[in-house]
């Protein structure tokens, strides 16, 4: 199923997730200068656009590589694409749903996992 999932978290939202992160956990808050205005750009291009959940994963991967900030990269984007699924009806799925995709996002993912994810979202469709 595609849906619009990230329309309302434009580019401030996540930089105020990022930002609340780093505070939580004392570390410097800030954009790189490398991968901030891509990631920016892919976001910004993308997020109002409905997307499968494999893909709104996917784009999440993508920005997580990127390395928009100084910290905590990984964890924004992961808090992110959990968010969505955490509002999904999927019942006791839901936090098997979530590690998996928290897991493609950090690109620590094994083929299986990817290949059960994929499966479970398809089944969303």
């Amino acid at each position: 199923m595609a849906d619009a999932w990230l329309k309302a978290v434009d580019w401030s939202v996540v930089c105020a997730i990022n930002q609340q992160l780093c505070a939580a956990k004392h570390a410097q808050y800030g954009p790189t200068s490398d991968g901030h205005a891509t990631t920016k750009a892919l976001w910004d291009k993308t997020h109002r656009e409905p997307l499968t959940l494999d893909a709104l994963v996917e784009l999440c991967r993508r920005c997580h590589q990127q390395a928009p900030f100084l910290n905590y990269n990984g964890n924004t984007f992961v808090a992110i694409a959990r968010q969505v699924i955490a509002g999904l009806p999927l019942g006791a799925g839901t936090a098997a749903l979530r590690s998996l995709a928290g897991h493609i996002i950090a690109g620590t993912a094994s083929p299986e996992e990817r290949k059960a994810f994929q499966a479970a979202a398809a089944k969303l469709s």
